[in-house]
């Protein structure tokens, strides 16, 4: 594992490998939360995670809906892929001045159960379901996350 330190120069130096999970109910709504870190802190934002160094694109696909939804065991198979995004933020992770971060982002699509308590709060301060029509009208909701419903 990476010491801040030396995390923060792969952030100022390199992209980043992440998947984001939009996460749908059987009504159309999409899973959002209102991020607590940074990049793109206070925005509402799909769930999604960073892949480590040597993880597998599965592996990587159970944890992070693990971790970020409190759901074990999904296979990344049961999602469909989405298509590959970037994604450019103008601060990072330490809020290091003139360090900006690019994410290049595996996007999965899923349907799940709305009735289904799902989020992990370390990541995210609320969870809400929104209609793509009104994600894309709010402000609060990242510009990333629009893009996915364009």
């Amino acid at each position: 594992m990476l010491s801040p330190t030396e995390f923060l120069e792969v952030v100022r130096l390199a992209p980043l490998v992440a998947i984001d999970l939009i996460v749908a109910d059987a009504d159309g709504r999409v899973l959002v939360g209102q991020r607590r870190n940074r990049p793109a802190r206070g925005t509402w934002f799909v769930p999604g995670g960073r892949i480590r160094k040597d993880e597998r694109l599965d592996a990587a696909f159970t944890r992070i809906v693990q971790t970020e939804l409190g759901i074990a065991s999904m296979q990344r198979s049961s999602a469909r892929f989405v298509g590959v995004y970037e994604h450019l933020y103008p601060d990072n992770f330490a809020a290091e001045n003139g360090i900006g971060t690019h994410y290049v982002v595996l996007a999965y699509a899923f349907m799940l159960d709305s009735t289904v308590p799902v989020g992990r709060f370390d990541q995210h301060s609320q969870y809400a379901w929104l209609w793509p029509e009104e994600l894309l009208l709010r402000d609060d909701v990242h510009k990333n996350t629009k893009e996915y419903f364009r």
